[in-house]
This record gives structure tokens, sequence and C-alpha cells, in this order.
């Protein structure tokens, strides 16, 4: 008996004499790739725009809730108080990107459109839980930080790898356009989020985040791919199922490996300025009212930016991704350094400013990287077990940060530190030169290799 990928159930026949995006089914293997464009695919690039946006405008704002939360433990005398506070909302991230794996594995099974709508009932749950126990920090790191990660995680991945089954030409301009969601709703959502903590407080805020989350599953709704999969046959045993399951295709691809291992150390210090920015603001006690939330929100307007723009030289001939991406990486290093050592706001602005085009230009380019090291049947798999490898230094990155502040009450040491990871990273991605690339992965984006070996 044959068990059959749930993907293939999801999709249109040749048969099926349907349309799609105003072509018949058989596109993708009439015209050699996606059909880059109609109605449907860009409702899917909207629905992809809200998912990216809802999940890391939630994340990327965790700014809000960490001063609330630290200054509640410090009233009550708890010891490490900025480590626990920091904590909650890395742990966020963490289970983001570690589960990350796991969802491109379901995505294969399951099917991306399931498998979003899964991990948004998910993370509406653990967001609405959460507003009950506000007051326990600990309850917190489990609702907030593991449930919701949880479900961000599983439809996270699946809204980046639709976008293959629908663009060839045109991967990185959408890319860069959907990654711009976590851009808007970061800058929406911090005053949004003090609004609500101000006239509702802590309870009232993660309910309204609870409906945000909601959209998440109605955005997973209208994930329906166009490829046609090839079926798993377990005739011959469980190998071929565990082969999947392990990755060794996947695996197999030296370049790929490369960049999977090396992402984790230049995303060390990434979510540090995230988490720590505003408490740095408070700490340098200007005597002018400031917007403590302007550098988050200027960040995310540039990352938007950058986004674009790189998104859509990613898709240019000849445009080296990586090395690209390198330069996103020395140049974050180099601005996180340089805020250790900013005493005027002006000049955090305008770093946060400049860090936020680099951001916007290496996340807009790990899925057209993802597709051209891997392939469009890879894709999902490559993105989640990349983004599970950098799991462990995001998570790891704040708190040791907050450790270190709280025994040298500065954050010159942790920031100069979180600086140095990106450069070691973006250094370390020149050995990925030294490999050769296959025959059959000279296609734009990776769709050569979906449709013959990959």
């Amino acid at each position: 008996m044959d068990v059959d990928r749930k993907e293939s159930t999801d999709l249109l026949r040749p048969k099926q004499r349907q349309e799609a995006n105003g072509r018949k089914a058989s596109v993708w293997q009439e015209s050699g790739g996606p059909p880059d464009g109609g109605l449907r695919a860009y409702i899917v690039v909207i629905a992809s725009f809200c998912t990216n946006g809802l999940i890391f405008g939630i994340i990327n704002s965790y700014s809000v809730i960490y001063l609330v939360l630290l200054k509640r433990l410090e009233s009550q005398n708890v010891d490490g108080a900025t480590v626990k506070a920091s904590l909650c909302g890395v742990l966020t991230i963490g289970c983001t990107f570690a589960i990350s794996p796991v969802s491109g594995i379901l995505s294969n099974f399951l099917g991306l459109r399931t498998t979003t709508m899964v991990g948004g009932i998910i993370a509406t749950i653990g967001l609405a839980l959460s507003s009950f126990f506000v007051d326990n920090i600990d309850v917190l790191c489990v609702t907030y930080g593991i449930i919701y990660g949880l479900g961000a995680s599983l439809a996270y991945t699946p809204s980046l790898a639709i976008l293959g089954h629908y663009f060839k030409k045109k991967l990185g301009i959408v890319n860069g356009v959907v990654t711009i969601g976590s851009s808007v709703f970061t800058v929406s959502l911090p005053p949004l989020m003090e609004y609500m903590i101000n006239n509702y407080g802590l309870s009232g805020m993660f309910r309204v985040l609870a409906v945000f989350g909601f959209g998440i599953f109605l955005c997973g709704i209208l994930f329906k791919p166009v490829a046609i999969t090839k079926p798993v046959n377990t005739k011959k045993g469980a190998w071929p199922l565990l082969r999947i399951i392990m990755g060794v295709e996947l695996w197999k691809k030296r370049r790929y490996t490369l960049w999977a291992l090396i992402m984790p150390v230049a995303l060390f210090g990434y979510f540090v300025p995230y988490v720590h920015i505003k408490k740095y603001i408070e700490d340098l006690n200007f005597e002018n009212d400031i917007n403590m939330n302007l550098p988050l929100q200027g960040l995310a307007v540039t990352s938007a930016i950058g986004r674009l723009i790189f998104g859509y030289l990613s898709d240019r001939p000849r445009v080296n991704k990586i090395m690209i991406q390198q330069i996103m990486f020395y140049t974050i290093g180099t601005l996180t350094i340089m805020l250790a050592f900013a005493k005027a706001f002006w000049v955090i602005v305008l770093i946060a400013l400049g860090m936020g085009v680099c951001e916007g230009g290496f996340i807009a380019l790990i899925g057209p990287i993802a597709f051209e090291l891997c392939g469009c049947k890879h894709a999902a798999e490559g993105i989640g077990c990349m983004l599970g490898l950098a799991a462990y230094p995001l998570c790891f990155g704040p708190p040791l940060a907050a450790h270190l502040y709280s025994t040298t009450l500065t954050y010159t040491l942790p920031f100069i530190l979180s600086g140095i990871t990106p450069i070691v990273g973006a250094s370390l991605m020149f050995l990925i030169y030294f490999q050769k690339r296959k025959p059959n992965q000279t296609e734009t984006n990776g769709h050569a290799i979906s449709l013959e070996r990959a």
C-alpha cells in the first residue's frame, strides 16, 4: 500500500480541467515552472505577508512586554530579574526557530495549508492562555514562550515555502514584499500594545494579540499549492520515510549544509537589540522627552525598505545572493558594536535605521537562497532546518546579554559581543565558495532542481 504525502492530495491534477491563476492546473509541467502571477498567486502573497507580520510583529515588539515584566520582578525583589524577563521573549523566538525542522517535515506530509492552520490555532491558544497568567513569569514562559512559539514555527516555514509554488522569476521580490509584513506590524504593534497595557493591563493586551493570532489560521486557509510533488512510496519498507524525516537528501547538498551550519553563528546576537534597546535608552537618562519606541519603529521601517531592495536584487541574473547576505552581516555586526558607544539619542536612531536595512536584506534572502541551494522540493525542509539550528544561539544571546548587563551594569560588553558574531559568521561563509556547484543547480531560485533531482 502506498502512503502518499498529504501535499499531493491538495494539488490540482492535470486531468482536472480546473483553472489556477488563469491557467490550466498543469501549468507547472507545461511551462517548466510556477505561473509567476495571477489572482490566486497574489492572494497567497497577501496571506503570507499577513502571516509573517502577525508572527514577527508580536515577537519583535517584546521589548514593550519586557519592561513591564522587568519592573514587576524588580518590585518583588526577584533575583536575576533581567534574565527572567528576557527569557520569556527569547523562548518565543527560540521555539519559533527550533521547531522549524518539524514544521518543514509536517509540511511535506500534512501539506503547507494544514500545517499553517494548525500553527495558527496553537498560537492563538498560547496568547489567550497568557492573558490569565500575567503575574506568573514561569507560566508565561510556557504559554507565551513555548506554546505561542510552537504555533508561530508551524506557520512561518510554510508561509515562505508556499511562494515557490507560485513564483520563479519574481521569487526574490515576492519574498521581500512578504517579509515586509513583520516590519509593518513591528511599527504598528508597540504603540497599540502600550495603549492596551496602560488601559487594560497585560491581560487585555494578550487577549487582543490572541485575536491577531487567529488571523494566522485564516491566512493559512489560502495556502493551496499548485505544484505537483511525487508521493512517497513505502512499498519497500519504512526506510524511504525515515530518509525524508532525517533529511538525508537535504544534507547531501554540501553548499546548503555549510550555509545552514554557519547561519546560527551569524545570528547569535541578532535578537539582543530587539530585547534590550529600550532598557539601554532608559539607562542613558535623556533629559528631553523622547519616544523610546522610535529606534525600534525606525528599524522596522528601514527593514521593509531593505527587504524590497534586496529581494529585487536577488532576482537579477548572476547576482550572488550569499555574498549580499555576507555584506549584510558585516554591516549589522559593525553597527551593533557602534551601538555600544552611542550616547546621543539621534545616533541610536541612525544606527537602528542602518541595522534595519541590513536586517531586511538578509531576511529577504533566506527564501531565495534556500530555493537555490535545495530546490523547490526541499526548500521547506531547508528553511526549517536552518532556522532550527539558529534557534539555540538566538535563544542564548539575549539572556547572556542580560547576565553580562547585570554584572557590569552597562550594555557596552553585551553589544560588542553581539556585534562580533555576525562578522565571524559572514567570514565563515567564504567556505561555501569552495564547494562546486552541481550542473543541475543553474536555474533561477532552484526550480530546475525541483523538477529533476531535488
